[in-house]
């Protein structure tokens, strides 16, 4: 498969999708304040980002009110409180993991939302239940993503018949997620043919969620869109678990389409990502993550690490080779 376009043009099919409170929320138990989620929302208008993942829309029966920030729920009262009826061509998304959201109870009908897209997280083995949960969205009119994580434990046989699936389901887009930051520009190069060789003939789009445990998150969204993936995700100064993600900053740089602009972001990032770093929240690239991705593992003890201050990198490094499968 060639690549689709090259350095100097822009793919009008491309769309970027702005998932800073979601994925930075893992970070901040998604403790945000409404200044904080109004100015990026107001920032994304102005730099002409297409998506903004609001945030999570978790069941209350599994997760407690008290313990998080409104953008772990994402109430419609909570949404409209911040952007009121959304009459602008930025498009609001919510996530929903498959065993930890009730869709039934908590998703309005979309004429009744100001969401436009819901998008439904699962594992390889749990893809029944996420397509149940796509059907059903799509049934109350909502654009529909599958977000297939830490796609670098699964095997090539499990990923086709997953994508066969998915190719029969109402799903707008499928999402590669590189959740443990493990994948190489290589990998991700025949990760985007094989889900493009099997969305393409049936008018879907792919989609490209990465992490940066390796530094690589920029490089693998690059990779994956020049193969022809279209949704690209980004968290503004890179926010989000653990290693955080591919930075908005980075991507809207690099891309050519004359409708991003980049300075909307720098003045976001100024005002509000450079105070929460100064107070102390930890995120983004260090050792401990970079071990984590290279070993393929989910990067839940490189954060124990973090938060107990750890700097034992290579004692911590030996002791990983004790959670392997």
């Amino acid at each position: 498969m060639q690549r689709k376009g090259n350095l100097m043009t822009y793919r009008p099919d491309i769309k970027v999708f702005d998932a800073t409170i979601r994925d930075g929320g893992l970070v901040n138990n998604f403790r945000f304040k409404d200044e904080f989620v109004k100015a990026l929302y107001l920032a994304n208008l102005r730099a002409g980002v297409d998506y903004m993942e609001m945030g999570y829309l978790a069941d209350t029966d599994i997760f407690k009110r008290e313990d998080f920030g409104d953008w772990k729920f994402c109430r419609e009262a909570d949404l409209r409180r911040i952007v009121g009826n959304n009459e602008t061509d930025l498009k609001l998304s919510v996530m929903a993991d498959v065993g930890r959201t009730n869709l039934q109870r908590d998703l309005l009908p979309r004429e009744e939302s100001v969401l436009d897209m819901v998008r439904v997280a699962t594992y390889i083995n749990t893809m029944p239940a996420a397509i149940e949960m796509i059907e059903y969205a799509a049934s109350l009119g909502y654009e529909t993503t599958c977000n297939i994580m830490a796609i670098s434990k699964a095997n090539d046989t499990d990923i086709e018949e997953a994508l066969a699936l998915l190719a029969q389901s109402p799903v707008n887009a499928v999402y590669i997620v590189d959740s443990y930051g493990s994948l190489f520009p290589e990998q991700v190069q025949n990760l985007t043919v094989k889900y493009i060789e099997a969305m393409e003939p049936a008018g879907k789009s792919v989609g490209i969620h990465a992490h940066n445990n390796q530094q690589l998150a920029f490089a693998n969204t690059v990779e994956s869109c020049t193969m022809g993936a279209s949704f690209l995700d980004a968290t503004v100064g890179s926010m989000g678990r653990g290693a955080g993600n591919c930075a908005m900053e980075l991507l809207l740089g690099f891309l050519k389409n004359p409708k991003y602009n980049i300075t909307p972001v720098l003045r976001f990032y100024e005002s509000y990502m450079v105070p929460l770093r100064e107070a102390g929240l930890k995120w983004g690239y260090d050792v401990q993550y970079l071990l984590t991705g290279k070993m393929n593992l989910h990067p839940s003890s490189a954060i124990a690490f973090t938060k107990e201050d750890r700097r034992d990198y290579a004692d911590f490094y030996h002791q990983l080779f004790d959670l392997e499968p």
